[in-house]
């Protein structure tokens, strides 16, 4: 086994992906002929790995990354850093996947055609996390990243849901960015800090979380031989001044702990274990110790077939060496967060030299070197299966793994340079182990919309980790929720009532809005068919098409006439005027004899002047609401009078256009205080559009009632927190209606105010 310095040139993660990115990328013609060439052996995945690297080389060969090492050495030495981890063939045939993508024009497309969708999947979403971290660390903001706590918070956030989507990326990242960092090493190039602060305060604690520790190791180690090249130099020199001294000391060490274990009737593997330079620098930070002091500078690891076995060695070691008791630890009875088991102990010897020792079982060993690599498996099939591996029973692993993503992004959140990591975020994880994204305080109802919203709306119920919880229960990072259904269901209005804390994301109180919002129009234009259709009987016009009937009358569609007859916002005379065919006015009632020269001494009738006729009966049309001193007109109809409309009215003008012989000239008729008791007021509609809030109704309805204006009706509508409010209003005069409405435009919150 290899000591600290002797590290390889270099050790990381592939920074090739910004670097393959930075380059201009050339589609490739002759695709056809690469999958005609890699794809008589399709069924399942065999030989993938040497089919990967044929159909990439002549996509890759001559390419160089921005580092300047060659794309398809590159994509080599990745796929041995995963076949060192235990990482399958067909994840090593992924890596030349992923880079032959950069060079296709529809890289999903033919990748799928030719090898399958779980490697095209998967070569798509490496590709994509690899734009994500270009992105982040520009040429401008390498050296800015490192102390902009914002930037690599958001990079942190974005890997972390890239990961979830599909964990094999993980392992193809890490391996990736050693195998930079060891070229960077080996060529001695100079590196950017931020890739190596990077590499060591996010790729080495992803590795650590995932209890990958070859890779955590080395990526440790060369993003400190970077950043801190001269205290490296140091520990390094301290390591080799008496190496030769220790590792002559440790040999015979080993072989008469192997030798004594034998005779015990253990059959064990006992080795030297390599020391690295991080791990020795953040201990003689840690704990304020000189290199001396250090316990574990002579250090064996003892691997033995069974648990009981790892006992048993512990005993016989602490027989034949002074244990040191505040140097103990058990971590087989109390594994790691990552899952890490092994007993840890420091003994001295009969010189008085203290020798650290860990002891295995060989199953715990195989985790500590590859983590969760050694049961990569479940990912490396389908729902059926392939290459001889079968997803089922492997739902427990992924659940592990995403949980130990969302523990390394929570490490991360407690380290300043990723401060406010999941203060507002929460990471839940559905029943098929997807990862979804929610605001902080989040409940089963906020998931429930953001898997879908049927979802959302079926809702009645919620599991936790297999446990039934409220609705309203506040879910946490790392949970599995599963959400209870009936097959049809609408949300409940309770959920939009804030204190009782249903709902936290506004995403989903969008969507619960909307639904209410829906079954109100539903209802409106429900109510404004039936009358429509009422109307249609009585006139003996039921073989109408009702969508003729609306373009006729100027509306887009059926629906758009019925909502605004349900609102009552159109009169269903317009219908009528509409059906009923011209005719010729009878002679007591001729139009035009009722077109006379005003007269000054004119009486009035309701305050409104009907020019030449006193007694005519007269009315104030709904859908405009006229009132003084609005420029008027009049419309004779047929039995209820003149109807008086403002001259900009819509339904006015449509009627005049169609029968412009009933179109009458009248006017404002003057008040008599003398003979009138109390001045005439008139009904008109005022349009209201604020931003929606408590106490908004109120705050409107007392400029109105402070400025003597008598509301007679109103109705109102939210929708996305916007408020759109009609009060129908009675004025004695449209000037003294402006003025009020210049008051109402002021309620904090009010977009606008005018007249319908």
């Amino acid at each position: 086994m290899r000591s600290v310095t002797s590290l390889p040139p270099t050790v990381g993660e592939n920074v090739t992906p910004p670097n393959v990115l930075a380059q201009p990328v050339q589609p490739v013609a002759d695709v056809p002929d690469l999958i005609a060439a890699t794809a008589n052996s399709i069924p399942g995945q065999v030989n993938a790995l040497l089919r990967a690297r044929t159909f990439a080389e002549p996509l890759l060969a001559g390419e160089t990354l921005s580092t300047g090492e060659g794309t398809l050495a590159h994509a080599d030495a990745v796929a041995a850093i995963l076949q060192g981890i235990g990482g399958s063939e067909t994840m090593q045939a992924a890596v030349y996947l992923v880079y032959a993508s950069l060079h296709l024009n529809k890289p999903l497309e033919v990748l799928t055609k030719a090898f399958g969708p779980h490697f095209a999947s998967l070569a798509v979403e490496t590709v994509k996390l690899m734009r994500v971290q270009q992105q982040s660390r520009n040429a401008e903001r390498l050296v800015a990243q490192a102390q902009n706590p914002g930037l690599q918070t958001e990079t942190v956030r974005k890997m972390l849901l890239g990961f979830s989507r599909d964990v094999r990326v993980v392992l193809l990242r890490l391996a990736s960015r050693l195998q930079t960092l060891r070229w960077y090493a080996a060529s001695k190039q100079t590196i950017a800090p931020a890739m190596a602060h990077e590499a060591l305060h996010v790729f080495a604690p992803l590795a650590n979380r995932l209890g990958i520790w070859q890779i955590k190791w080395e990526i440790e180690d060369l993003a400190f031989r970077f950043l801190e090249p001269q205290t490296y130099r140091e520990i390094a020199k301290l390591l080799d001044e008496k190496r030769a001294e220790r590792e002559v000391y440790l040999e015979q060490l080993r072989h008469k702990l192997e030798a004594q274990l034998r005779a015990a009737s253990i059959s064990a593997s006992v080795q030297g274990r390599p020391k690295h330079i991080y791990s020795i620098i953040k201990k003689m930070r840690g704990k304020r110790l000189s290199f001396d002091q250090l316990f574990d500078l002579r250090a064996l690891r003892v691997v033995v077939p069974t648990v009981k076995d790892c006992y048993t060695t512990l005993s016989w070691v602490h027989q034949h060496f002074k244990p040191i008791e505040s140097e103990f630890d058990d971590y087989i009875a109390r594994p790691k967060p990552n899952g890490y088991q092994s007993l840890h102990t420091v003994v001295r010897d009969e010189n008085g030299k203290a020798i650290e020792i860990q002891i295995r079982s060989q199953a715990m060993h195989e985790h500590a070197e590859n983590g969760v690599a050694a049961h990569w498996a479940y990912k490396e099939a389908g729902t059926k299966g392939y290459a001889g591996v079968s997803a089922t029973g492997q739902y427990d692993a992924k659940i592990a793994v995403l949980r130990q993503l969302l523990a390394w992004g929570k490490d991360l959140s407690e380290d300043p340079a990723h401060k406010g990591l999941f203060d507002d975020r929460i990471y839940v994880l559905t029943p098929d182990a997807a990862v979804i994204e929610l605001p902080e305080g989040a409940t089963p109802v906020d998931f429930a919309y953001s898997v879908h919203t049927d979802l959302g709306h079926r809702c009645r119920g919620a599991r936790v980790d297999g446990n039934m919880v409220p609705l309203n229960a506040a879910l946490k990072s790392g949970q599995t929720v599963e959400i209870i259904t009936v097959k049809e269901g609408r949300p409940s209005r309770d959920w939009l009532n804030s204190d009782l804390g249903y709902l936290h994301s506004n995403r989903a109180k969008a969507k619960v809005r909307a639904w209410f919002n829906a079954q109100a129009t539903h209802e409106t234009v429900a109510r404004g068919r039936e009358s429509v259709e009422k109307l249609l009987q009585r006139e003996g016009k039921t073989a109408l098409k009702l969508d003729d009937l609306a373009l006729q009358l100027g509306f887009k569609s059926a629906d758009a006439l019925f909502e605004v007859v349900g609102k009552d916002e159109y009169s269903l005379r317009n219908i009528e005027t509409l059906l009923r065919p011209a005719e010729s006015a009878a002679p007591d009632t001729d139009p035009q004899l009722l077109v006379r020269k005003p007269r000054t001494n004119q009486g009035s009738k309701g305050g409104v002047l009907v020019v030449g006729v006193d007694s005519l009966l007269t009315q104030l049309a709904k859908c405009c609401r006229p009132a003084p001193p609005d420029p008027i007109a009049g419309f004779v109809t047929r039995g209820k009078g003149v109807s008086v409309h403002r001259t900009d009215c819509t339904n006015f003008r449509q009627m005049a256009a169609c029968n412009h012989e009933r179109v009458i000239d009248v006017a404002w008729g003057a008040s008599n205080p003398s003979t009138d008791s109390k001045a005439a007021v008139y009904p008109v509609d005022v349009a209201v559009q604020a931003s929606d809030r408590q106490g908004l109704l109120r705050d409107i309805s007392e400029v109105f009632a402070r400025e003597k204006t008598n509301v007679i009706g109103v109705q109102t509508q939210s929708l996305k927190n916007v408020a759109w409010m009609t009060f129908t209003v009675e004025v004695s005069d449209a000037v003294r209606l402006a003025k009020v409405l210049a008051l109402v435009a002021g309620v904090p919150g009010v977009r606008s105010a005018r007249r319908r």
